[in-house]
């Protein structure tokens, strides 16, 4: 059976209004990854919940960690709480 995990990724920076949250559903569906990303009050942070096989979460996080082009990513932080399996595929919550 695969390592089934979730990860809570918070990304902090010039990270709005830059393509940021398509870019990380792009990245998402291509990896089979299933969760949502939504951008914080704060307009410098874009989180991320995701669930899937703990190696393409991890492959997810370092694409995160540089972005889309116009995307300037300052800090990334990750929390990694119990695996839900809750989402069906992956979304961007407005």
């Amino acid at each position: 059976m695969s390592d089934l995990a979730a990860v809570k990724i918070v990304i902090y920076g010039h990270v709005q209004g830059v393509y940021f949250r398509a870019f990380t559903e792009q990245q998402a569906e291509m990896l089979g990854i299933t969760g949502y990303v939504r951008n914080l009050p704060s307009a410098e942070a874009v989180e991320v919940w995701a669930e899937g096989e703990r190696d393409k979460l991890k492959t997810l996080i370092s694409r995160l960690k540089t972005g889309p082009p116009r995307a300037r990513v300052t800090e990334v932080t990750t929390a990694w709480p119990a695996y839900t399996g809750r989402y069906a595929g992956f979304s961007i919550r407005y």
